[in-house]
C-alpha cells in the first residue's frame, strides 16, 4: 500500500526522537524569550506614546502598553539590545527549522482532533508554527531591506510577535516538563516522535544536533560583524544599505543616500537652507552660518539601526537640542517634532521625548569626525541622540517644533 504523510511509517528518519526535539525546544525556549524581550525594548525605543508620529501601529489597544520613556544612558543601549535581537534571530533560524522538521509528523497525525483539549492544542500548534515562520521571515526580509510583504513591516511584525509569543508561551507551559525529561533520558530512543520503522541511520542524533549548531555558528560569524565598523567585512549576510562606506571622516555605514531620499542639492546650499524652529515664543529661522555662531559642543555617539547594524562611536559636533529649545522659549526642554527634507521613505517626521532633548549629548550635528557632514550623512544638519534608534536621528533637518506632542 502506498504510504502518505498521514501514515505513521512515512516519516522514517531515525534522528527524530524525544531527546533531539527536547534539546532544540529548550534552546528555543531561552532564545525566543530573549527575542521577545529585546523586541519589546525596540518598540519602547521608538517612544510609541508619541503617536502617530513614531508609532504607526493602528488599534494596538492593550498590546501597546508603554511603561517608560526610553533612556539616553548608556549611550550604546539601543546598539546592544537591537544588535542582540537581530543577530540572535538570525542565529536561531537553523534551530527553528530543525525543530519544525523534528515534529512535522505531528502535523499529519490522525485523527486531527481526539478531544476538545487536543483540538485546542492543535490550533495553538498551527499558530505557533505559522507565527514563528512569519516572524522570522519578515524579520530577515526587513534586515535585508527587502520590503516585499503586504503592508508596513512595523505593524505586521508587532502583531505577529504577539500571536507567536502567546502560542509559544502556551506551548512552553504544556511541553517544557516533557522536554526536560527528554533531555535527561539521554539514551531513550522511544517516544511518539520516533518512527515505528526507522530507516538506516546516516547520522546520529548528536551529529544532527552538531550540524544545526554549526549552521547557527556560520550565521553568527556572517552576521555579528555588522555591529562593528572594523568587522563589518565579515557580515556577509548583513545589509549594506547605501553601499560600502567611503574613506575619510564620513566613512561609516548609512542606510539611505541623499539621492535615494530625494534630496536636491539646490535646497541644501547654505544660501538656500534655513532651519525653522517653532515653540511657545514663536518661530525662528536660522541659516547654517548663524548656527555656527551658537555655542558648539561635541559628543562621541554611535548610529544603531533597527536592521541590527551599528557603527562605533563617531565624534559629532553641533548645537545642543536643549539650546535650540531655549531659543524658542523652552528653557525647560520639551518634546520635539523633527521634520526632514527627505521625500522618499518612512520617518520624514520623527519625535523625541523631553528627556532626550535635555541630554547634553543630544545635538543638531553640523560636523562629524572633524569635517562637515557629507550629503549622505545629512548635510546641512542632522539629529544625533544617545541610545536612540538610527531612524530617529533625522538627517537633512528642515524644521523642529518644540512642545507637548
Amino acid at each position: 500500500m502506498r504510504r502518505t504523510p498521514f501514515s505513521p511509517d512515512f516519516w522514517r528518519s531515525p534522528v527524530r526522537g524525544p531527546w533531539f526535539t527536547s534539546v532544540l525546544g529548550l534552546v528555543l525556549l531561552g532564545g525566543v524569550t530573549v527575542l521577545f524581550v529585546t523586541g519589546l525594548l525596540s518598540y519602547a525605543a521608538y517612544n510609541p506614546d508619541l503617536s502617530p508620529v513614531n508609532d504607526k501601529t493602528p488599534d494596538k489597544g492593550i498590546l501597546g502598553f508603554y511603561l517608560f520613556s526610553w533612556p539616553t544612558h548608556p549611550h550604546w543601549l539601543y546598539r546592544l539590545t537591537q544588535g542582540v535581537h537581530v543577530t540572535l534571530g538570525v542565529v536561531l533560524i537553523p534551530v527553528l527549522l530543525a525543530k519544525l522538521w523534528s515534529v512535522v509528523p505531528r502535523l499529519f497525525a490522525l485523527p486531527p482532533a481526539r478531544s476538545l483539549a487536543h483540538a485546542l492544542e492543535r490550533i495553538s500548534l498551527l499558530l505557533l508554527v505559522g507565527g514563528g515562520l512569519f516572524e522570522f521571515t519578515t524579520g530577515v526580509l526587513n534586515v535585508q531591506l527587502d520590503y516585499v510583504f503586504p503592508g508596513s513591516f512595523y505593524p505586521l511584525h508587532f502583531y505577529g510577535a504577539w500571536v507567536f509569543f502567546a502560542a509559544f508561551l502556551a506551548h512552553a507551559v504544556l511541553k517544557t516538563p516533557a522536554a526536560v525529561r527528554g533531555v535527561r533520558q539521554l539514551r531513550s530512543e522511544r517516544g511518539e516522535l520516533t518512527s515505528p520503522r526507522p530507516a538506516e541511520p546516516t547520522v546520529s542524533r548528536r551529529g544532527a544536533l552538531g550540524l544545526v549548531g554549526g549552521g547557527s555558528l556560520v550565521l553568527f560569524a556572517t552576521t555579528a560583524g555588522q555591529t562593528s565598523d572594523g568587522l563589518r567585512w565579515t557580515a556577509l549576510l548583513a545589509p549594506h544599505g547605501g553601499g560600502e562606506p567611503a574613506a575619510g571622516p564620513g566613512g561609516f555605514q548609512i542606510n539611505k543616500t541623499a539621492a535615494r531620499a530625494g534630496i536636491r542639492a539646490a535646497e541644501t546650499r547654505e544660501d538656500a537652507w534655513r532651519l525653522v524652529l517653532t515653540g511657545r515664543a514663536g518661530t525662528v529661522r536660522l541659516a547654517r552660518a548663524e548656527l555656527l555662531r551658537l555655542p558648539l559642543h561635541s559628543a562621541a555617539l554611535p548610529i544603531a539601526c533597527v536592521e541590527g547594524w551599528s557603527t562605533s562611536d563617531q565624534w559629532w559636533r553641533g548645537v545642543r537640542l536643549r539650546d535650540l529649545a531655549a531659543l524658542v522659549g523652552h528653557d525647560d526642554p520639551a518634546d520635539v517634532l523633527v521634520e526632514s527634507l527627505q521625500r522618499h521613505g518612512a520617518f520624514r517626521r520623527a519625535a523625541l521625548r523631553a528627556n532626550q532633548v535635555a541630554d547634553p549629548r543630544s545635538l543638531l550635528a553640523l560636523f562629524v569626525n572633524g569635517e562637515e557632514l557629507t550629503p549622505d550623512h545629512g548635510h546641512p544638519a542632522r539629529i544625533i541622540v544617545p541610545a536612540a534608534p538610527g531612524v530617529l536621528n533625522t538627517k537633512w533637518v528642515a524644521g523642529m517644533t518644540f512642545g507637548d506632542l
